[in-house]
């Protein structure tokens, strides 16, 4: 089987990359990356010389590459990552998340089409379903929650949805969606909040923390997702849409103190923000479906997975400070030349 990753460099595609060429040496994965600000080849550089593994670099949005691409490889299985990912920079630019994650994924869907792939599947996120009020914590989203977005990046992601399962109602494409709460683990960008307070804190620099740091976030540790992608791929039912979550609800301020004390550094790095327009209260996932039908379970919890991920920063300072730097940027040209 021969399958083509989009977004592969990014951090949820890159930790599937790691698993999936690991776990299945005898099929073929391509991972496909446009390597914007985001996408990191040095994350995948232990898989370079594995000979189930190649890198393409090319844009989702690019219409003629892409049915290029599907023409020569003929793939057999799509799993589509890629998109703009950061709410922050969603409200700046919004314009930029409606071409990659909408037009990216119509593109795509479009290529399936036309070489009859037998399995599209589109990584989705739980804020198309909005946010929960704070003091009803007997509320989750479940699959039949009705898509309500907040921001400009959420609606991005459920129009791509939305378009998923249009293709597959008149088209007949053959479909999955997973929509999960927030990831965490290795090889986060870190602009995000965990490898952000991470690597402010282990320079001793000041932590912003938007409002009161009181909205409740579901964390999900990234090889538990990777694994929980793998499944409904391989047995999930066709048209469906799963909800992937890790049940660990933390508050935005109870992630950073946790972080601060297995790091022994003092709250008072801790700086408080004004809050960003439109921020969601509190996201909440029943993952009950996944784990009935398919029978997933996730390894970790929120206690188990974070001390796991600090280390990881801790063993893998040039990674991140690479990114800080912009150094990572050159090693597309440094592999591949220009």
């Amino acid at each position: 089987m021969k399958t083509i990753v989009t977004g592969g460099a990014g951090f949820i595609g890159g930790n599937f990359m790691h698993f999936v060429v690991n776990a299945y040496p005898d099929e073929e994965w391509i991972c496909l990356d446009s390597l914007t600000y985001a996408g990191n080849l040095e994350t995948l550089a232990p898989l370079e010389g594995k000979k189930n593994y190649r890198f393409i670099k090319g844009d989702i949005t690019d219409r003629a590459f892409i049915f290029d691409l599907f023409a020569k490889e003929k793939p057999d299985v799509v799993i589509n990552f890629a998109a703009e990912s950061h709410v922050d920079r969603s409200l700046k630019d919004p314009e930029i998340f409606l071409k990659t994650n909408v037009l990216g994924t119509v593109c795509l869907m479009d290529a399936c089409r036309e070489y009859g792939i037998k399995r599209y599947h589109q990584v989705s996120t739980d804020e198309v379903y909005g946010d929960l009020p704070l003091e009803r914590t007997d509320l989750f989203f479940t699959e039949d929650t009705p898509i309500k977005t907040s921001s400009p990046y959420s609606s991005s992601k459920g129009s791509a949805d939305l378009f998923v399962l249009a293709y597959h109602r008149t088209f007949g494409l053959p479909v999955t969606i997973s929509r999960c709460s927030n990831n965490y683990g290795p090889y986060h960008f870190p602009e995000k909040l965990i490898p952000l307070v991470i690597s402010r804190a282990l320079n001793n620099e000041s932590i912003p923390v938007y409002g009161k740091g009181e909205n409740v976030r579901d964390w999900l540790y990234v090889t538990d997702h990777c694994k929980a992608i793998d499944l409904i791929v391989r047995k999930g039912r066709v048209g469906e849409v799963y909800n992937v979550g890790g049940h660990n609800e933390r508050t935005n301020l109870e992630v950073v103190k946790t972080i601060l004390r297995a790091l022994d550094k003092p709250e008072s790095l801790i700086h408080y923000v004004t809050d960003r327009p439109g921020h969601d209260m509190r996201y909440a996932i029943d993952p009950t479906k996944l784990e009935t039908e398919l029978g997933w379970k996730p390894e970790y919890t929120f206690d188990t997975g974070i001390p796991v991920t600090i280390q990881w920063y801790l063993d893998h300072k040039d990674w991140w400070e690479h990114i800080i730097s912009g150094e990572y940027q050159d090693y597309y040209k440094k592999q591949y030349g220009e």
